[in-house]
């Protein structure tokens, strides 16, 4: 009896220890980010992460980045068609659409910098891709009498918080 509930125990723990793989990595790595719940909770989400060094963690990291960019690039298209009749929000938002896109662009340029070892370009590629929405919110700035709307604001953090995880993980090593 005692040696089947020593068999127990030890199959628990391997099979925990399986398939939790390297939580620790996980948990270790996004302290060290500004957005640590994000990058813990994005990572999670992801099995792969468990047996992923740290640049496989960016990689991860930035898949979600190039969704949530593309995802809030065709948001932006599908707003032209069903806005009002105002050129100007129209005119805005084709051009926010456009920018988003060119973070997805820039997003997909940083992994295959990964592949290449090229870790400079990739940074920089992860900053730009952070960067393009603030020309979305200027050109909203650009017509006072357009409200910047709280669905692509909160869309522009999303991804801001990602990158920013991202640039913080130390993989460009």
């Amino acid at each position: 009896m005692t040696s089947s509930l020593y068999m127990f125990l030890l199959i628990s723990l391997i099979l925990t220890s399986l398939t939790n793989g390297d939580a620790g990595l996980i948990q270790t790595t996004c302290k060290t980010t500004k957005y640590a719940d994000l990058c813990v909770s994005i990572l999670h989400s992801d099995p792969t992460s468990l047996n992923s060094d740290t640049k496989g963690l960016a990689l991860i990291l930035i898949r979600v980045a190039t969704a949530n960019a593309t995802a809030t690039s065709t948001f932006l298209s599908s707003q032209l068609l069903t806005t009002t009749n105002d050129t100007t929000l129209k005119t805005v938002l084709k051009e926010c659409s456009h920018m988003y896109a060119f973070s997805g662009d820039a997003l997909r340029a940083s992994v295959q910098d990964f592949a290449s070892e090229s870790y400079d370009y990739a940074y920089m590629h992860v900053m730009a891709a952070a960067d393009y929405p603030n020309a979305c919110r200027n050109a909203f700035r650009r017509y006072p009498k357009l409200i910047y709307p709280q669905a692509i604001a909160s869309r522009e953090d999303e991804l801001k918080h990602i990158c920013d995880v991202v640039k913080n993980l130390g993989a460009f090593q």
